[in-house]
């Protein structure tokens, strides 16, 4: 055999060793939705109606008119929620509503609840 015969059976050799040479897409993994969070506003005696809307307004994007509904609701029902977000969003809008009353002196409360998303 020459060099040129050797070399092509080394090839063939090498082809039989990679099987079919078709290579599968690695299956895509299913990626989990993360967990969402409420964030919740907590009536209290003391904040001014109007305080609660400019809260809404600036922290939730809220228009007048549909902050001026959840602050009703907050008002009649306890607490109302005023955005749905995943945790480390809804924390920090958490965080910088009750900065802001603080700030403000206000005792106006927001928290987060998990949703019920089973």
């Amino acid at each position: 055999m020459n060099d040129a015969t050797k070399a092509g059976n080394g090839d063939q050799d090498h082809d039989q060793d990679r099987g079919t040479g078709v290579l599968e897409a690695p299956a895509k993994p299913k990626l989990k939705q993360p967990s969402m969070y409420k964030v919740v506003v907590l009536n209290d005696d003391y904040t001014p109606m109007e305080f609660v809307v400019e809260v809404l307004q600036m922290f939730f994007g809220m228009n007048r008119e549909k902050a001026t509904q959840i602050m009703l609701a907050v008002h009649t029902n306890g607490k109302a929620t005023c955005g749905i977000y995943t945790r480390d969003v809804a924390e920090t809008k958490s965080a910088q509503v009750n900065q802001y009353s603080q700030d403000n002196q206000h005792p106006l409360v927001s928290d987060i609840e998990a949703t019920d998303d089973l």
